[in-house]
């Protein structure tokens, strides 16, 4: 455990604590959360794994080394937290680091440990089109994630992020990457798929709202999003022209991306994953009847923005 000098007195204190707090989410999180003036709790198992970017210029009060597999660091974690926020997530399975054991089982004992901690608010980030009754394994963990967690922690709120992006993101990055290089760009299935992707840095700021209690509500789910829907053929096309890129787009079917997945898995660097093709089946879109972004009075920005702040990086 690691605390700043002159902050390690926390007693009565408004703490947020983080789990995943150095992750491509969690990060941005804690980041936001320290620029609102909160006192937060950075949990993850490489603390010191990334640096923060923040207008204060502070670090979290607390940078904590804990495994959220491993229930007795938990409950010291959690402990004296006003809000907990669980942004850990998993995309491939090795060893004991299972979709059941991160998103079912890790998330119930986390909460939890919350509960039992006269925690105020636990925020647990899903993912829109989390179905428990999904026949994709990564796709219902993260559906039966969010009924545990609202069973073990009563009033528990669920953010469900569409597809994020961001500069260091393994999305509209590798989108931009590949279209600069390629002459021909394949396309999952037909790419009919309606994506509406979001700016990583929004949903970090409605997550930071939420668990800092700047914004109060009696809403137990938020689904963000980003301003406009597209088709993924739409999608690559629109990242395509805002870098000034030709490349052709050619329909792939689904079975072959699945083999070719299959076969990433085992490599030591895993750049595409069964679970990713297996949401790209799917719509990722907001559903109607949800409030998100909006309601927490933010504007989201558009996949215009982001390629240029790729571009800029690049």
């Amino acid at each position: 455990m690691t605390n700043q000098p002159g902050r390690n007195d926390l007693a009565g204190k408004n703490i947020v604590t983080v789990f995943g707090g150095t992750g491509f989410l969690g990060r941005r999180i804690v980041t936001r959360l320290l620029d609102k003036a909160v006192d937060v709790r950075s949990v993850s198992r490489h603390p010191h794994k990334y640096k923060l970017d923040t207008v204060s210029g502070q670090r979290p009060s607390q940078e904590i080394e804990a495994d959220i597999l491993d229930s007795s660091s938990i409950a010291a974690a959690v402990a004296g937290s006003r809000a907990v926020v669980n942004a850990v997530s998993l995309y491939v399975e090795r060893g004991e680091h299972t979709f059941e054991r991160v998103h079912i089982e890790a998330a119930a004992d986390l909460a939890t440990a919350s509960r039992d901690a006269g925690v105020e608010m636990f925020v647990q980030i899903s993912g829109i089109g989390s179905d428990p009754k999904s026949r994709s394994n990564y796709i219902q963990a993260r559906g039966r994630g969010e009924e545990v967690v609202k069973a073990a922690f009563p009033g528990a709120v669920i953010v469900r992020p569409s597809v994020m992006a961001g500069p260091d993101d393994a999305f509209i990055t590798t989108i931009a990457r590949l279209v600069r290089i390629l002459p021909i760009y394949p396309l999952f299935g037909e790419g009919g798929t309606r994506l509406q992707p979001v700016y990583v840095e929004d949903v970090a700021e409605a997550v930071s709202r939420l668990a800092s209690g700047q914004y109060s509500t009696d809403a137990s789910i938020f689904e963000c999003a980003g301003p406009r829907i597209y088709s993924y053929r739409e999608l690559v096309q629109e990242i395509a022209t805002q870098l000034n890129a030709r490349s052709r787009l050619v329909p792939v079917p689904f079975a072959v991306w699945s083999i070719v997945a299959t076969a990433a898995e085992f490599l030591p660097a895993v750049s595409l994953t069964r679970n990713q093709v297996d949401l790209m089946r799917r719509d990722n879109v907001t559903a109607n009847d949800l409030p998100g972004l909006e309601e927490l009075g933010i504007q989201s920005r558009g996949i215009e923005e982001l390629v240029h702040m790729i571009e800029h990086e690049a």
